[in-house]
Parts: structure tokens; C-alpha cells; sequence
């Protein structure tokens, strides 16, 4: 019995709707997968947040007449088709095709559309080379770690840099307060010495005024 016409109407609008959510579709021909092969792909698909899709190449026509997104999708609708509708890790999606192609060695990847743009084979095996989207969050989590430790410990010499910068300050003051008090203790020496000095010079102006009282007496016994 043929699909009615609102079947394939339902159909359609299902396809727009995982289209839409969708970053990147890949075509297979899947001629040959037994019922339960293709349950496999599909469940070694699921953990990339892949559909794939098995359906008539007229109603994915349909799907993407509208959608110049995905227009280039009509080069692949040829034989018995299965599309598998990336949402948003397409490394891991397609590992996960190439592993189950390993095992299965029954089907053929046509090739798939990418932002609007053709894919062959080549292109969808670079990639699936790339990392996966857990690999990048690994990676993006290795280096945020990496920074946190750098800047954790520049923060632990903070106070360590301090102390000596203050410790260099004490010391050069402390050097200094050392050379002044040096120098007002030559100071005090060196005020006995003028003390004396002064002493030594009236000294000498008594000596002088005795000297003249002499002469005085001398001039004077002439007299007598």
C-alpha cells in the first residue's frame, strides 16, 4: 500500500524541520543494509546528535525546494538514499559512519552539503579528521587550567616580591640613618678641640697683658 498524500506531506515537513536544526547533511547509498544494520547506524549515530534519515529522493526534493541552504543537495538524490543530518558535532557523526562503513562495508558516502556548499568524499574525510566536539572542550579546558595555574602562581609571589621590596627600603634607610648619626657624632668630637682653641687664646691675650704691665713697671723706675 502507497503512502497517501498526507503521509508525505508529514514526511516533508519532518525533513524541514531536522534540516533546519542541522549543520551539515551526508548522503549514503544504503543499498544492501538489512533492517538491523541500519538500526546500528543509527545508533552509533545518536551520540553526535545525528538523524539519518531513509526516504524517497522526490520527498527530499521537496524538502529542500525552498531552502537554497541545502539546494545542492539535489546532485545526490540517486538511488536508494539515506541521509544523515548533522546538528552540530560533524567530526564525531562522521567517525561514526566510518566506523560502522568498517564493519558493514556495504554502503557508499556520495558525498553531503555543508553551509551551502558541495562536499566530495575528500572533503568529508578532512572533516572528520578534525577533533570532535568533546576533544575541543577537553583542549579549551586544558588551556583555561593552564592560565588559572600561571596566574595562581604570579598571585603567590605577590607577597613574596613585596616583602623583599620592602625589606630592600627598610634596609637603605636603616643605612642611612646609620651614616647621619656617624656624622653628628664626628661633630661632637670635634667641639672640645674648638673649646681648647678658644682657651689657648685668651691664654695668650693674659700673657700679652702681663708682658705690658712689665714694661709699664720698667718705664716707670727711672722716675724714682
Amino acid at each position: 500500500m502507497g503512502r497517501t498524500v498526507e503521509n508525505k506531506k508529514e514526511i516533508v515537513a519532518d525533513l524541514k524541520v531536522t534540516l533546519s536544526e542541522s549543520t551539515l547533511a551526508l548522503v549514503i547509498d544504503y543499498q544492501g543494509l538489512t533492517v538491523s544494520e541500519i538500526t546500528d547506524l543509527r545508533r552509533r549515530l545518536r551520540p553526535s546528535g545525528t538523524v539519518c534519515k531513509v526516504t524517497k529522493n522526490t520527498l527530499m526534493g521537496i524538502a529542500i525546494k525552498d531552502d537554497q541552504k541545502w539546494q545542492p543537495l539535489s546532485e545526490l538524490l540517486n538511488g536508494a538514499s539515506a541521509f544523515l543530518l548533522v546538528k552540530e558535532d560533524f567530526s564525531s557523526a562522521i567517525k561514526a559512519y566510518q566506523e560502522f562503513q568498517k564493519v558493514s562495508k556495504k554502503t557508499e558516502l556520495r558525498g553531503g552539503v555543508l553551509e551551502g556548499r558541495l562536499l566530495k568524499e575528500p572533503d568529508i574525510k578532512v572533516l572528520g579528521d578534525l577533533p570532535s566536539k568533546e576533544q575541543l572542550i577537553a583542549q579549551i579546558a586544558g588551556a583555561i587550567n593552564a592560565l588559572a595555574t600561571k596566574i595562581a602562581v604570579g598571585i603567590n609571589e605577590v607577597p613574596g616580591s613585596l616583602a623583599r621590596a620592602l625589606q630592600a627600603v627598610a634596609d637603605q634607610e636603616q643605612s642611612g640613618g646609620s651614616t647621619e648619626t656617624a656624622a653628628v657624632e664626628d661633630s661632637s668630637t670635634e667641639s672640645p678641640a674648638v673649646e681648647d682653641s678658644s682657651t689657648e687664646t685668651a691664654a695668650v691675650q693674659d700673657s700679652s697683658t702681663e708682658t705690658a704691665a712689665v714694661e709699664d713697671s720698667s718705664t716707670e723706675s727711672p722716675a724714682e
